[in-house]
């Protein structure tokens, strides 16, 4: 009976993705043009959600071929063992998580596991990570010389040469760690914005101006979890980062506020911050992204992706738009008021 029932949920599993599988016509309604690159949907599964590419490869339904491209995990130059435990923490309507960029660094990357990847299933981005502008060009280097469709810079990483701040909270040094990965390699490069800032439009106007093709906004919220009996933080590293859908609001303003600095430039979003539905999707174009991620939802359903894309589908039918290009930034704001009341 056991075995029966297991067969019974497998079929069933099958029989879903074949349901909500989209024809040649709907993928095409679907197909975006990022930084030059062809995502044959707008899903981008999100740095660190994944693995190397591999992750979620095991799970019967699950296919890489239903987003458009996947970023693989952050990578610094030499492996790092990463935080201590606890690395994760469940929080109401999310995750906290510092797991210290575990990695066995870029050289075993690119020479171990990048050959191991279908490369015709989609686009693969490689995340670089480093301590000092001079890691962040080494590992771009690195990766330029590798099968990698494009290069997600991770500047949310502290400076180690500065006291330990983040290179993504301050302008300056975001712009720096660009120009000196934009050197590095003739790849398209994606800045990913951290919202831990004070104005995150004039981060994303530093970075295009330094050569960021495309920009991911946004990176986790610092936040902490407290055990009252031991009245220490969960997470062993105190701190760490919250993703999922409590700050979904939060990077929705955030992409609308970067989208009116890219859209004079025409350089693309990909929005992120809490996308567990076609609805929550729809959102992030409206609002100024080009493409969505997809990350904290794949740990409760790996097989988000078919469903999210097949109610971006039936949106754009109901609709009557032909490709989901032309609803990018289509947000239309109401009226302001005379004065800004929060409380």
């Amino acid at each position: 009976m056991q075995l029966r029932g297991v067969f019974l949920r497998f079929k069933q599993t099958i029989m879903n993705s074949q349901s909500i599988a989209l024809g040649t016509n709907e993928r095409a309604m679907l197909s975006v043009n990022f930084c030059g690159l062809h995502f044959s949907t707008p899903l981008v599964l999100l740095s660190g959600c994944v693995g190397f590419g591999e992750e979620y490869t095991r799970v019967v339904g699950f296919s890489n071929r239903d987003a458009g491209a996947v970023c693989l995990k952050g990578t610094t130059e030499k492996p790092r063992l990463g935080n201590e435990p606890h690395r994760i923490a469940e929080t109401p309507s999310g995750m906290l998580n510092a797991i210290g960029l575990q990695n066995p660094g870029a050289r075993k990357v690119i020479d171990e596991l990048l050959p191991q990847l279908d490369f015709s299933e989609t686009c693969f981005i490689a995340n670089v990570s480093g301590a000092t502008i001079e890691e962040y060009a080494e590992v771009t280097r690195l990766f330029d010389d590798s099968p990698i469709h494009a290069i997600e810079i991770n500047i949310s990483c502290p400076n180690v040469k500065e006291g330990g701040v983040a290179f993504g909270n301050d302008p300056d040094m975001s712009a720096r760690v660009v120009e000196a990965c934009r050197a590095a390699t003739s790849k398209p490069l994606i800045t990913k914005l951290s919202p831990n800032q004070t104005d995150i439009a004039e981060n994303a106007r530093r970075c295009v101006d330094a050569g960021s093709d495309g920009l991911a906004v946004i990176n986790t919220l610092m936040g902490m979890a407290v055990d009252i009996e031991t009245r220490r933080p969960v997470i062993g590293n105190n701190q760490g980062g919250l993703s999922g859908p409590a700050i979904k609001p939060i990077a929705l303003l955030k992409v609308h506020e970067v989208y009116n600095v890219c859209k004079h430039h025409g350089v693309p979003i990909i929005g992120q911050g809490g996308i567990t539905t076609a609805e929550d999707a729809l959102e992030f174009i409206i609002a100024g992204a080009s493409a969505v991620g997809v990350g904290t939802a794949l740990f409760y359903d790996p097989l988000v992706c078919p469903k999210i894309n097949r109610g971006i589908v039936e949106y754009l039918k109901r609709h009557r738009i032909s490709n989901l290009g032309e609803l990018t930034g289509t947000l239309v704001l109401n009226a302001p008021a005379t004065e800004i009341c929060t409380g």
